[in-house]
């Protein structure tokens, strides 16, 4: 920890135990980006304060904690406006950050792919936009005195600023939108093949990347398979497709996507609109959520107002309750769509896939199948792509009953056997 911080917070609405929690998240967004958090300040509010964030009073307490602790930042739980910034800046003579500018700093960091590293660029340009001004010393450009002409350089400088960001967010744009066409493409192939998509879904930290390598794991061990995973926020910011093969020939994709936070900067929302698009796209949402959290239910209401806003609602869902190892209870237990697993521990995996095979392949026809001795294409064909349940040799040809898409089905309907009544 090179950096020490005060963390700051306001309550208006009166839910106690929301609030505790938001500032322990803040804390863990700071210890993230290797910051010390070595005080505290609260204060309860009927509405933020537009000029200062918190009331005048609070202010000077502030300025207090920051030269008793020594600290180097002031980090405050909500985003706050340039002028909030600006004002608290020169009252308290600290550095002042907002949650948004941490959370941005930690997806900064995170980046890894391209097109992620693309999408934080555009939000930190965006958020930076109006706040040239707040953000004193690195971006404060504005000459001091008076008179006209010191004022009017200022100024200029101030909107070639702005237009080179403009020029910057617009360039980068460019270049997003030729890799979303890229994945585009790729899904239309994906949908020519008729492959379903699941994709994971979820809080950050919930086990969505450990629960994709579970799945991995239980067919293609491998470790060019495995998506990277660790135990702290924001492990994964960009989507990894892997192809899950079953041993009855059923084949889907698999994503993992960026894990949500609450209060997510809407800047960021709209960077990863394309990388979300995977999660509009699916056949099957499983909804990760750590059950060894106390505040589990909260980030399943969180998650499911990030999927309305970014439309996906009218997907089906599996709740999947990661961590159960951690609680006194019984798993792996199967109730309807929700389960109770622990990825780590590779337990419940199996009924997992089981509820994902019900839902993915329920539109699966069973046939009867009688395939003459020179069609032997055909039989190949689908071993690889169906499940064989009953194979037979007969004087006409190779009798098969098959589980098999409802296309093939059709593809191969001149060979079905009608029993008679």
């Amino acid at each position: 920890m090179n950096k020490k911080a005060i963390l700051v917070g306001v309550n208006t609405s009166k839910q106690e135990e929301e609030f505790a929690y938001s500032m322990e998240e803040l804390g863990n967004l700071a210890e993230a980006c290797q910051i010390e958090a070595v005080g505290e300040l609260k204060q309860n509010l009927n509405r933020i304060n537009q000029g200062y964030y918190l009331g005048t009073g609070k202010i000077d307490e502030l300025k207090e904690i920051v030269e008793a602790e020594e600290a180097d930042m002031i980090i405050f739980d909500d985003e706050l406006s340039p002028s909030q910034i600006r004002n608290i800046e020169e009252a308290t003579e600290c550095q002042v950050v907002d949650r948004t500018m941490l959370i941005l700093e930690i997806f900064a960091n995170r980046a890894k792919t391209r097109e992620s590293k693309l999408q934080v660029e555009v939000a930190r340009l965006k958020y930076m936009l109006p706040r040239l001004i707040g953000s004193r010393e690195s971006l404060g450009r504005q000459g001091g005195g008076s008179g006209l002409i010191n004022r009017g350089s200022g100024e200029t400088k101030l909107e070639t600023d702005r237009r080179k960001i403009e020029e910057q967010i617009a360039k980068l744009n460019r270049e997003l939108e030729n890799l979303v066409n890229q994945r585009k493409t790729q899904r239309k192939q994906r949908e020519k093949n008729d492959v379903p998509v699941v994709s994971l879904v979820g809080y950050t930290n919930a086990g969505k990347s450990t629960m994709m390598n579970g799945v991995l794991d239980f067919f293609q061990s491998g470790i060019d398979k495995q998506v990277f995973e660790k135990d702290m926020l924001f492990a994964t910011l960009e989507t990894s497709v892997r192809k899950v093969e079953l041993e009855t020939n059923q084949t889907f994709l698999l994503t993992d996507t960026v894990g949500f936070i609450n209060k997510l900067p809407h800047h960021l929302v709209k960077a990863f609109r394309s990388t979300l698009e995977e999660v509009i796209e699916a056949d099957l949402l499983i909804h990760v959520l750590d059950v060894s959290n106390p505040n589990y239910q909260e980030h399943r209401r969180l998650t499911n107002e990030i999927l309305a806003a970014i439309g996906a609602t009218d997907i089906p869902m599996l709740y999947a309750y990661n961590k159960a190892d951690q609680m006194e209870m019984s798993y792996p237990v199967v109730d309807n769509n929700h389960i109770y697993l622990s990825a780590k521990k590779r337990i419940g995996i199996r009924e997992l896939l089981e509820l994902i095979k019900a839902n993915i392949f329920k539109d699966y026809v069973i046939c009867e199948l009688l395939i003459p001795y020179q069609e032997g294409q055909v039989v190949s064909y689908l071993n690889e792509q169906a499940n064989i349940l009953e194979e037979a040799f007969e004087e006409n040809g190779t009798r098969l009953r098959v589980e098999c898409k409802p296309s093939d089905a059709e593809r191969f309907k001149q060979y079905q056997i009608i029993e008679d009544k």
